[in-house]
């Protein structure tokens, strides 16, 4: 009984999140103990492994949703027209010198403008950090987040114009910490090791613990301000950061770390 679901739940799983497929994968086989556990974590660090799962379930599901398409269509239209600023509503910033602005309204601006700077220069570190992976599951997530990230630049554009105020960016120290300490470990870890990527792995998602920390608190603050545009697109951005460090964790848990921990137990038996 159990057995017959579970296509439907790795389908299910495998659209949202690929790595949860895999561990639901894992979990029924080995009750099973049609599979064992080795062949499936062997299985799970195929390149592109996690892409092809995927796309396989999500063109399953797609005539099933192309009834709803008309409908989200016209949604989706009306909700980019206020990101994009098209709308009729003005902020309360609009074209305000930093002078006339409150002292919120004030810290807001200097908030964005920070992170603003840190996204653009997270697309140049994410591109070093690609080339830095090891394996090809850790490069495709890397080069991935750099196009998101890119989105998210352009993103803080629309902002920076529904509140009628220049895209300026501010240096933000955090940021190049970040990135300073990504560098440290490309620097410090053997090349083409997977120890080299569970340690990217980590520097990457500190860098997504930062700007989920500070995107959770610009929408905040944006609603507070009255600014509920500005704080619909923030939100957005937010929703793809939890979603990008989630994706880092499962590729660290269903193949990365383990292959990781092999390698410092083969140097131990070359010493021994």
């Amino acid at each position: 009984m159990v057995v017959d679901v579970v296509p439907a739940l790795v389908g299910a799983a495998a659209v949202l999140h690929p790595g949860a497929a895999v561990r639901l994968q894992v979990a029924v086989a080995q009750k099973a103990g049609a599979i064992p556990e080795d062949n499936i974590i062997r299985r799970a660090a195929m390149p592109g492994f996690f892409k092809q799962q995927k796309k396989y379930f999500m063109a399953k599901t797609a005539t099933k949703t192309a009834d709803s398409t008309e409908t989200a269509t016209g949604y989706e239209q009306m909700t980019r027209a206020q990101q994009d600023g098209s709308t009729n509503a003005t902020s309360s910033m609009k074209q305000k010198s930093e002078d006339e602005l409150k002292p919120l309204q004030k810290f807001f601006m200097d908030a964005l403008k920070d992170v603003y700077w840190a996204e653009k220069e997270l697309v140049k570190a994410l591109q070093t950090m690609e080339q830095a992976a090891t394996s090809e599951e850790l490069r495709e997530a890397f080069e991935d987040h750099g196009l998101l990230t890119q989105k998210h630049v352009t993103r803080l554009e629309k902002v920076f114009k529904m509140l009628g105020q220049p895209a300026e960016a501010k240096k933000c120290d955090a940021m190049q910490g970040l990135i300073n300490e990504a560098q440290e470990i490309i620097k410090n870890t053997p090349e083409g090791t997977m120890t080299r990527d569970a340690a990217l792995i980590i520097a990457a998602q500190k860098v997504e613990h930062y700007e989920i920390a500070t995107y959770g608190g610009l929408v905040q603050l944006a609603l507070t301000l009255g600014e509920e545009r500005a704080s619909d697109v923030l939100e957005r951005t937010l929703n793809e950061e939890e979603e990008t460090d989630y994706q880092l964790t499962e590729i660290a848990e269903t193949c990365i770390n383990f292959n990781a921990e092999q390698e410092e137990d083969e140097e131990t038996e070359e010493e021994v």
